[in-house]
């Protein structure tokens, strides 16, 4: 039997392939991974800033609609009133938005550094 075992593997044309060939294909499997968690983690940072901004400008607006009068509630029209309700909402939307964001955020963070410590020689290379 190892007659038979030993005639075929030296028959055979079997060659392992190079540490340089290796290596490429263990970085793109890697790299097939962490691409994606930067790609989203990007977007969601880039989201992030963008609504912190919109709703800066939605606050300040609203600050002036309320008035600085201590009695200023008693005496506002109604129309004000409506447009400081909508901005309201808007505001709680938007900061239910941000906490989202800053969550998703940190997970991305997560998985990145857990995916790092399992491939500490992994380098992402820039494109």
């Amino acid at each position: 039997m190892l007659n038979v075992l030993l005639r075929t593997w030296r028959n055979s044309k079997f060659k392992s392939r190079s540490a340089n060939r290796d290596s490429e294909t263990d970085y793109s499997r890697v790299e097939s991974v962490i691409r994606p968690i930067e790609e989203v983690m990007k977007a969601a940072e880039i989201e992030h800033a963008g609504l912190s901004m919109r709703m800066q400008d939605v606050l300040a607006r609203a600050a002036i609609s309320l008035g600085n009068g201590t009695d200023e509630y008693l005496y506002r029209e109604p129309t004000d009133t409506y447009f400081q309700n909508l901005f309201d909402r808007e505001i709680l939307s938007g900061q239910r938005r941000l906490e989202e964001l800053s969550h998703q955020i940190k997970n991305f963070k997560f998985l990145k550094a857990a995916l790092m410590t399992r491939f500490p020689d992994f380098k992402l290379r820039s494109e």
